[in-house]
């Protein structure tokens, strides 16, 4: 409340939410990415991301599993600044998930370049699928959490009414 009594209005911290945004999203679908690793739907290992730092050798130990799994969530952190800095006013699913896509894409495309990852068209067909679909959904969640957070009228009228 300010000196009149009137509440002033609440803004949320682009930057913490974006930070804390990108932690739930790389502690989720890290977490499910080691899972459909683990479970042999996919033959990209956890610590993918951190193969241009590490030894492919340590990566695919349990110490390596749990770095690519820290790497997954400082990357999820990065994606969700961008997000949120640049594209936190678009509404629905859609833009989350085009999201999702394109890193994705960037990702098994350019790391196949760089000779991070192999190339797109060498893994098995159920590796793609799986990587694809959890981009995917890791870009619907980053994206529809934001818009729900930026765009989200419901809110901003109740505080209206209770003022």
């Amino acid at each position: 409340m300010n000196k009149a009594g009137k509440r002033e209005s609440e803004h949320t911290n682009q930057l913490f939410f974006a930070v804390e945004l990108g932690i739930f999203a790389g502690l989720i679908w890290g977490g499910i990415r080691w899972l459909i690793y683990t479970l042999h739907f996919t033959k990209v290992i956890p610590g993918f991301l951190a193969e241009p730092f590490f030894k492919h050798e340590f990566l695919i130990k349990p110490a390596g599993h749990l770095l690519g799994y820290l790497f997954y969530i400082a990357f999820s952190v990065i994606a969700s600044l961008i997000y949120v800095l640049i594209f936190r006013k678009l509404k629905g699913p859609w833009p989350g998930m085009i999201y999702g896509m394109l890193w994705w894409a960037g990702i098994f495309l350019a790391g196949s370049w760089m000779f991070l990852l192999q190339p797109m068209f060498k893994l098995p067909w159920n590796s793609v699928v799986s990587e694809f679909c959890i981009s995917l959904l890791w870009g619907l969640f980053i994206g529809y959490t934001a818009a729900i957070e930026y765009t989200d009228e419901r809110k901003r009228e109740q505080r209206t009414k209770l003022a």
